[in-house]
């Protein structure tokens, strides 16, 4: 996995427990990250006990397929969450880039002239959060609440209830196929290229160490020569634009454009962030953490539906997961803080 990288006063916070961590052999494998990893491990061979079908290639590469929108998402909400915010319009605007695409395909639009102004549907929707949260200096968490009602309704009003479907097969056969000769789907393909170059992005060069530096301490990182307010405000357009194309392939895979299509997306890919080890309260995480959060909650979802269990207990077992991640790193950490021997200051 990619290591820390923070610039500044963040460098203590890029590691769970600072510097002491980093010099023990021990504490680096105690890393969040690491164990989620190895968690990982653990519900795959734990999976192919219990259920015979789990471990087969046909049934992981569908489950690979089923996460790919969670997936791509995860990768612009890893660098907003590591720079102290947080979308959670997400879904609705995948829902909204569903709904578009099912309206202009039945008004006779081109595929290929649809995919592209979508897309840019969802950037805009993007740059309405970051314009809210930048220039009002409105709380991220709020403001996107609220914008997770507008783009969802929005979606109503441009498709309603109706459903739109039969779209060309040539494109249907990217969101759905495979990858000549592998069972890797195209969309797993498409992630694993973007998420090597948001490793890049992120972890090896200055506009990531901006980011990590802005999530420790904004002001610092402002003082710094960091320009917060433009940096926020791409990040923000980011994650829009990558929701909106994660809906065109959403649409695509299931066939079929709703205005409902992603409800509830959004605590899934919270969940995969803050479980693969990055604060929510921004300036620390890694992306190799993230990935493995990503395919842990991919697994577990298989693994309860290959048991025929309910999406309702579905989605309480990925409530439980989004808790326990917020939850122990904090406790991890004050247990921490209180087997440190209490500092003492030299007396002349």
């Amino acid at each position: 996995m990619a290591p820390d990288t923070t610039a500044g006063p963040a460098a203590t916070r890029a590691v769970p427990g600072g510097a002491g961590v980093a010099g023990n052999p021990l504490g680096r494998f105690l890393r969040w990250d690491v164990l989620v990893g190895v968690l990982l491990v653990v519900v795959f061979l734990g999976g192919a006990g219990l259920s015979p079908g789990f471990a087969t290639v046909g049934n992981l590469s569908f489950a690979l397929g089923d996460l790919g929108e969670i997936a791509l998402i995860a990768l612009a909400m890893t660098m907003l969450v590591v720079a102290a915010e947080v979308d959670l319009s997400v879904a609705s605007v995948l829902g909204l880039s569903s709904a578009l695409v099912g309206a202009l395909w039945d008004a006779g639009w081109a595929i290929e002239t649809i995919i592209p102004l979508v897309v840019v549907v969802g950037a805009v929707c993007g740059l309405v959060n970051g314009l809210l949260v930048t220039r009002l200096g409105l709380p991220s968490l709020a403001v996107t609440i609220g914008t997770l009602a507008l783009y969802r309704g929005l979606a109503y009003v441009v498709l309603g209830d109706r459903a739109v479907a039969e779209y060309p097969q040539q494109f249907t056969d990217l969101a759905v196929g495979h990858v000549p000769g592998t069972p890797i789907p195209y969309p797993v393909m498409l992630f694993v290229l973007l998420a090597a170059a948001t490793a890049v992005l992120l972890h090896a060069t200055g506009f990531g160490r901006s980011l990590f530096a802005m999530g420790a301490q904004e002001e610092a990182a402002y003082f710094a020569g960091v320009r917060v307010k433009r940096v926020k405000l791409i990040l923000f357009v980011l994650s829009g634009t990558v929701a909106a194309f994660a809906g065109v392939v959403y649409t695509l895979r299931y066939g079929s454009a709703r205005a409902d299509n992603g409800v509830g997306l959004e605590l899934a890919v919270i969940a995969a962030v803050l479980l693969g080890g990055v604060d929510f309260d921004g300036g620390k995480g890694t992306l190799g953490g993230v990935i493995a959060g990503v395919l842990l909650i991919g697994l577990l979802r298989n693994l309860l539906m290959l048991n025929d269990v309910s999406t309702e207990i579905q989605s309480i077992v990925t409530g439980l997961l989004l808790i326990v991640s917020v939850l122990t790193p904090r406790l991890v950490s004050a247990f921490r803080r209180r087997g440190r021997p209490p500092l003492t200051v030299p007396t002349s």
